[in-house]
Parts: structure tokens; C-alpha cells; sequence
């Protein structure tokens, strides 16, 4: 006899990812620690700041100097001369100083390379307002930042120093103009100085590496991989979505008595032919290389999970359960940043009144406001990929696109609509849909009603097509619901006994387990 099996087999690479949450940080502060930064805090905190505003007041009038009537659009040419020694007194000199000041104690491993020989550094994870230290160290390269940092006041000055490429959120085609101009000096054969480049976008808790955009990988020329590390057993430098504000991780690291920075040059990694012509390639290559000196994982986790992150807070979910790995769903589910947050909607919708911001059996139920069944609870399962008897937001947003969606076609809507039109008058009373959802469900005595007046939008009584489908398209969840059902009636055919409504089956037939017809079936 044939049985029905309850695991279903999940594509690997769509599997919860090694960190769940690379942008929180819980910074534990016992009694002893606190009182030890109060104790400090009291001497320190004083004295370093007294030194580091005599170090501003002496270093700006030299950076001002160093950039005045300097361009920094259109056709730049890199500083040399006066205003370049003038720079990196300020950069190099000030700047190493202002770290010692705030106790900052460095050390650095393997050998920097040339601009010649490696115009791109890529660091790695970049984690904090701290990192800067990096561009100190690695001989005043230019940096990518965004052109509101330049009108910020007195460090706007410092900044125009390193003669950054420029972002800017108001041009449209400056995410075009900005990649030119880093390929531009990259390939200035010694003319510009390095570009420095952190390649995640965003900081995180360093437990991981991110997504490496590809500004840095786009010119084709050689990357040396730079790796930084704080090994502090407090760590007052980590700055993330999740965590203590920037004013206190800055307070409690001056009242440290000095902070342990680890800066290493990797030896520079060279793209061959695939990866000239695969930028996405060749990041992935040197984050792997840097994962490895790391000893971390790598996730598809990026910037745009952040801004889920934050959307989830609007619609008063945990802000972690806007994380998805936006990189890896959006290319296998073809889904772009609009597509994934109106799904966040629809899942707030469902998942507001859970607690964790996961949704049970229970409340699935609820929300199509249906009863627990055998089909409810066999579409449950596919939704709940790691069973652990809840639905994230990450596996509804890939429930609904590879389960649901799909199922959602207009044969389906048109045979369910038939199916429930008994009479084939072209519309639904209440006591054909009653009839045939009491039947599906096994449940006699089941009211409909809620339902029913939901679909029924004109209130009139009865449930036309065009209402019918408008309802299916914008509720995918039933589309499956329904399909499993044909399935479940498909199997107990097969087995040549009648539908028990008591014994769940929760699960699919052998030659069926692949969660449906289009479920992980898409390729890595």
C-alpha cells in the first residue's frame, strides 16, 4: 500500500542561513563593568576629550587650506604637490594621533600593496564609525560616501581630504556614474590613489560576512582583501541597526583604557576570465577568501534586509522578522525590494498578534478564517520549512511565491468557481459555498458566513465570478488551500477508501514530494 510521507525534501540553499541576524548586537554590561567605566569614564573621558578638540582646532585650519578651491565634481584630477603633503599631514599624521588619543592600540599584519598592484582595498566586515582607523592605516586612500557627509560640519572638511567618490541619493543615475568613477581612478595605472572600499554597504555584528556589492569588483582590476578585528573582551565599538546608539558606543569606548584594533593585508586577489566577466563572481570569490582568514560564515543577507528590518518595526513586528536574505530570495524568486515588502504587508496582517512575530497553526487558521484541518494543516507544513511548527516571514514570503502564487492561476479559479456554482447559474450562494467548504473540511456544522460576506463584496447574496477571482488574486493562501484539498481527494482515490476527516496527513505522496509542481524546484 502506498503511504503518505510527512518530511518534505527542501532545497538546501533556501534553508535558514548560519546567522539569523547579522545587524543586532547585545552589549551586556554587568555591575562590575559599569562601575569600572564610571571609575575610568571620570579620569579618561575628560582629559581625551580636552586633547582631541586641541587636535581639531590645530588639524582643521590645514585640511581647509589643503582643499580650498579644490574641485570635487566633474573631471578631478587627484591632489599632488602642497595640497597632497598637506592631506596626509592632517590624514595620516593628525588622524593616527586623534586613535592614540581615544586608546586605540594597533597592530598590523601582512604587507599593504601598491596602488599599482592592487588599486581596490576591500574591507571586511565593516562593523563601526571606528573602521575609518583602516584608511589611516592603509596610507590615506580614497573612499566611497555619500556627498550630504561633506556639508557635515568640521569633519565635512576632513572628508573632502581623501577626495571621495561621491553618492548621491537625489541623482538617479549616480549609482552608474559612481561604479565609472571608481573604475576611472582603478584604472589610473598609479595616477589616483587607492580606493578603499567597504563592500557590505552597512555595518554588522562581524559574526558573519554579508552580501559584497560589486562597485569594487566592476573594473576588473586586482583587490586586496583587508581584514579588521576588534579582539576586546568588551566590545564598545560595534554599531549596528540593533544596539546601542552611536553617542554611547562612542562614551563607553573613551572609557576603555585602550581598545585592541587588528588591521591584516591579505595578498591581493587577481580575477581571471569568468570573474572579468562575472563581477558577482569575483565578490564572492574574495569574500569567501576573507571568510576563511575570518574564520565566519558567509550569508545573502544586504542593506536592503536592514530597510525590511525597519519596516517590519512600522507595522509593529520585531524588527528581525523583516530578515530574509534579500540577495538570495530576491535572485531565486525573482522578487524585487516592492514585491518582498508587500509581502511583509500581507504577513504583518496575519502575524501582529503573535507572539515573536511568527505565526502558529492556530493563527494561520484564524486568518483565513477557516478551521484547523487535514488540507489546512498539510498547506501549514509546506509553508513551514524547518517545522518547527511556526511560519517566519521568510518562509511565507517563499510559501506564497513558489507554493501559492503559482497555484493561483485562472484554470485553478475557474474550476474551484465551478465547482462551488452547483447549479451552473454563474454565481455562488451562501448554501453552495457553505456545502462544499463543510465537505472539503469534514466539518458538518462549520459557519462560513465571515468568509463568505468577505468574497461577497457588493453584499448582494450570492458570490459572482469576477468577485470570486478578484478575492483569489489577492489571497493566494486559498488557491493552495484548495489544490491541496483535489490532492488529498486524489489520494484517498487512489487508495480506494473514503476521506477521514480525523486522521491528518500532513504531507504529500512519494512521487509528489516536491511540494507540489512548482515548489524548490527553481535552480541555484
Amino acid at each position: 500500500m502506498r503511504q503518505r510521507v510527512f518530511s518534505l525534501p527542501r532545497q538546501q540553499s533556501l534553508l535558514q542561513p548560519a546567522v539569523l541576524n547579522p545587524f543586532a548586537q547585545d552589549l551586556k554590561l554587568t555591575t562590575t563593568l559599569k562601575l569600572k567605566c564610571l571609575f575610568l569614564g571620570v579620569l579618561l573621558v575628560p582629559l581625551r576629550c580636552l586633547l582631541l578638540l586641541l587636535l581639531l582646532l590645530l588639524a582643521w585650519p590645514i585640511a581647509a587650506a589643503a582643499t580650498l578651491l579644490h574641485p570635487l565634481k566633474g573631471n578631478v584630477e587627484p591632489m599632488s604637490g602642497w595640497r597632497r603633503c598637506l592631506c596626509w599631514v592632517v590624514l595620516a599624521g593628525f588622524g593616527r594621533l586623534a586613535f592614540f588619543i581615544m586608546g586605540f592600540r594597533v597592530s598590523v599584519r601582512g604587507r599593504r600593496a601598491g596602488a599599482a598592484e592592487a588599486p581596490i582595498l576591500a574591507v571586511a566586515p565593516h562593523s563601526s564609525y571606528f573602521d575609518t582607523i583602516v584608511c589611516i592605516v592603509a596610507g590615506v586612500p580614497s573612499t566611497v560616501s555619500r556627498t550630504e557627509n561633506l556639508s557635515a560640519p568640521i569633519f565635512g572638511r576632513f572628508l573632502r581630504c581623501l577626495q571621495p567618490v561621491l553618492v548621491s541619493r537625489l541623482d538617479p543615475d549616480s549609482r552608474k556614474n559612481t561604479i565609472l568613477e571608481i573604475e576611472r581612478r582603478a584604472t589610473s595605472r598609479g595616477r589616483w590613489p587607492q580606493v578603499l572600499i567597504f563592500p557590505e554597504g552597512t555595518c554588522t555584528n562581524r559574526a558573519c560576512l554579508i552580501t559584497f556589492k560589486q562597485g569594487a569588483f566592476i573594473p576588473r582590476v586586482p583587490v586586496q582583501p583587508v581584514l579588521l578585528r576588534y579582539p576586546n573582551k568588551l566590545d564598545t565599538v560595534t554599531w549596528t541597526w540593533q544596539g546601542p546608539k552611536g553617542k554611547m558606543l562612542f562614551l563607553l569606548t573613551l572609557c576603555q583604557l585602550y581598545i585592541n584594533v587588528e588591521i591584516e593585508f591579505l595578498p591581493p586577489e587577481i580575477p581571471g576570465e569568468k570573474e572579468k566577466a562575472n563581477p558577482t563572481l569575483f565578490a564572492n570569490a574574495v569574500r569567501s577568501v576573507m571568510a576563511t582568514a575570518l574564520h565566519v560564515p558567509v550569508t545573502d543577507h544586504t542593506y536592503e534586509d536592514c530597510r525590511l528590518m525597519i519596516s517590519a518595526g512600522e507595522l509593529t513586528l520585531p524588527m528581525e522578522a523583516g530578515l530574509v536574505e534579500f540577495t538570495k530570495i530576491s535572485r531565486k524568486l525573482n522578487l524585487k525590494w516592492d514585491n518582498v515588502k508587500k509581502e511583509l504587508e500581507g504577513f504583518s496582517a496575519i502575524a501582529q498578534s503573535c507572539q515573536g512575530g511568527r505565526i502558529t497553526l492556530e493563527e494561520f487558521a484564524h486568518f483565513l478564517k477557516l478551521p484547523v484541518s487535514p488540507p489546512l494543516q498539510e498547506l501549514f507544513s509546506l509553508f513551514d520549512r524547518n517545522g518547527d511548527g511556526t511560519i517566519d516571514f521568510r518562509e511565507y514570503v517563499i510559501g506564497v511565491t513558489i507554493l501559492c502564487r503559482p497555484a493561483n492561476n485562472e484554470e485553478t479559479i475557474q474550476m474551484a468557481f465551478k465547482l462551488f456554482d452547483t447549479d451552473k447559474d454563474g454565481s455562488i450562494t451562501h448554501s453552495e459555498f457553505s456545502a462544499l467548504i463543510r465537505s472539503a473540511l469534514g466539518i458538518p456544522e462549520l459557519d462560513v458566513s465571515r468568509l463568505f460576506s468577505e468574497i461577497d463584496a457588493d453584499s448582494s447574496g450570492h458570490i459572482t465570478y469576477e468577485e470570486f477571482r478578484t478575492f483569489a488574486l489577492t489571497h493566494p493562501e486559498y488557491a493552495k488551500l484548495f489544490t491541496t484539498y483535489l490532492e488529498l481527494q486524489r489520494y484517498q482515490a487512489l487508495q480506494g477508501t473514503e476521506p477521514d476527516p480525523s486522521q491528518p496527513t500532513n504531507s504529500v505522496c512519494p512521487e509528489d514530494t516536491q511540494e507540489g509542481s512548482t515548489s524548490d524546484k527553481k535552480e541555484d
